[in-house]
Parts: C-alpha cells; sequence; structure tokens
C-alpha cells in the first residue's frame, strides 16, 4: 500500500527535475543571446572607431588643403607686391639722367646766379618735384664723399694721386649720385654712385 505523504514527496522531486531541466534548457539561449549582442556592440564600437578616424583623416586634410590655399594665396599677393614693386624701379631708374641734369646745373652756382629768379625758381621748383616724386618710392640719393671706397655703393671712375694716407681708397669727389631705398631694417642700392678714389702712394 502507498502512502500519501510518499506521493506527494515522488511529485515534488519530478516537480524539482522538471524545473532544473527547464532552467538548464534555457540558459544556452541566454548565453547565446548574450554573446550575439557583445559581438554586436564589438561591432559598432569597431565601426565606430573607423568613422572616428575617417573624421579625424577628413578634418586634417582639410586644415592642410586650407593651409596650403592660404599659403598660395600669401605667396601670390607677395609676388602681386614685388611686381609693382619692380615696376616702380624700372620707372625711377628711367627718371635717374634727369635727376643727374638738375643735380649738374643745381651745382653750378654762377649760371644759377645768373638766371632770371624767375627762371632760378622754376628749375628749383622742377627738381623740389622731381626729388619728391622718387623718394615717395622710399628712393633717395646719397653723397658718399669721404667714405672708403665700397664697389657696392659706388662705381670708381678714376684714381686720384693723394698725399694724405688717411684718404687712401676713400672717395674724393662724385661724379654722378648714386641712389638707394630703404626698405625696413635693408637697404638696396638702385644705382651706386660714380666717383673718383684717392690712392696714396709713400713714394
Amino acid at each position: 500500500m502507498v502512502n500519501k505523504h510518499d506521493n506527494d514527496e515522488v511529485q515534488d522531486d519530478i516537480e524539482i527535475t522538471n524545473d532544473m531541466t527547464d532552467t538548464d534548457s534555457t540558459d544556452p539561449e541566454l548565453s547565446d543571446i548574450e554573446d550575439a549582442e557583445e559581438n554586436k556592440l564589438k561591432t559598432l564600437r569597431t565601426k565606430l572607431k573607423e568613422a572616428e578616424d575617417k573624421a579625424r583623416n577628413l578634418h586634417e586634410e582639410l586644415q592642410r588643403t586650407k593651409a596650403d590655399f592660404l599659403n598660395g594665396k600669401r605667396r601670390l599677393e607677395e609676388e602681386r607686391v614685388r611686381d609693382k614693386e619692380r615696376a616702380a624701379i624700372t620707372h625711377i631708374e628711367k627718371l635717374l639722367p634727369l635727376c643727374d641734369s638738375f643735380y649738374l646745373a643745381m651745382r653750378d652756382n654762377a649760371q644759377l646766379e645768373a638766371l632770371d629768379p624767375k627762371w632760378r625758381q622754376g628749375i628749383e621748383g622742377t627738381y623740389t618735384l622731381l626729388k619728391g616724386l622718387i623718394s615717395s618710392y622710399g628712393i633717395t640719393s646719397f653723397d658718399p664723399t669721404g667714405e672708403t671706397f665700397d664697389p657696392n655703393r659706388h662705381e670708381a671712375l678714376s684714381m686720384i694721386p693723394v698725399d694724405d694716407q688717411s684718404k687712401d681708397h676713400t672717395v674724393i669727389s662724385i661724379m654722378q649720385q648714386g641712389y638707394e631705398q630703404k626698405r625696413g631694417d635693408t637697404t638696396e642700392i638702385i644705382r651706386p654712385a660714380r666717383v673718383t678714389v684717392g690712392e696714396y702712394s709713400a713714394t
């Protein structure tokens, strides 16, 4: 004869066993889902990193392109300025012979004094305007009398014997003024002065 109490225990064991079986059967499915989600997450992270790398590369390329454009624009502007300066120098060089003529005329005081005052005033005014035009380009004349001869600034037309050793290889007189242009801290010789240079000899 089977005891009811025993039947109940057997029934409980069957239910517990069934519950354990059900749990064991669902665990692999949960694990697969977690693995799949982890793989998706890894894939998304990889794609995100690739997108970030691509965006960074595009940004860097854009910055380089922008820098190249700005540098090209700056070089073009500098070239335009240099072209303008070269054109101005060419124009000024064509006026220098006229300046030389006025300079020689203004040095002859006797001839100037003999002129009608109105003529003299006109010549002096014209020379002043001409020098003003040249100086507006930053170009000025220079008189190197007494300077030590410098082939970069002077063109020697003749050597003159001197009996003072301190005047050896110095500019004694000028035949034609020199012209220079100052650019910031530098000075460019537009035309060297034509000069006579002293030559000392002890004998």
